[in-house]
């Protein structure tokens, strides 16, 4: 798998996957939470909230401009991968796909909802309410930023 067509195939594979994993619980969960049905424990309640802005709500009612933001950002992490196929490591595609399926998952529901379905509060903090979407952009940017820290220092 380490062949350059391996390596694209394999992140195009983790976007799809991630992306409908996405896409999936967040309409399964948010049908359910629609139709009555509630889940609480210590750590998290589901709780149903249209966000029209982004991360903290910040840029509310700037949904074209985050829809941009989503393009232009997820064709950078594709770039990337095209322009160091030869080089990058499997688990920074893999994480790369992570993050471009989050990315593209909350465009996806800005371009066609209008705003993105938020659902997860933190029932030990007080942080705002989050998707799925959301858990995969922050595992990947974390990642990431792992990953360039420990090559950087070899």
């Amino acid at each position: 798998m380490n062949t350059s067509i391996g390596k694209y195939l394999f992140l195009i594979l983790c976007f799809i996957f991630w992306l409908f994993l996405a896409l999936f619980s967040s309409k399964l969960i948010v049908d359910n939470l629609t139709s009555g049905h509630h889940y609480s424990n210590a750590v998290f309640t589901l709780h149903y909230l249209k966000n029209s802005g982004a991360a903290f709500s910040l840029l509310q009612n700037a949904r074209e401009f985050l829809i941009i933001v989503a393009i232009v950002a997820t064709t950078f992490l594709f770039l990337y991968v095209h322009n160091n196929i030869r080089s990058i490591h499997l688990i920074s595609v893999s994480f790369i796909g992570l993050l471009s399926a989050g990315i593209m998952s909350n465009c996806h529901e800005r371009i066609v909802l209008g705003y993105v379905r938020d659902y997860i509060q933190l029932n030990f903090l007080h942080f705002p309410i989050f998707n799925v979407a959301d858990i995969f952009i922050t595992i990947g940017v974390i990642a990431l930023i792992g990953i360039l820290l420990c090559y950087k220092g070899k």
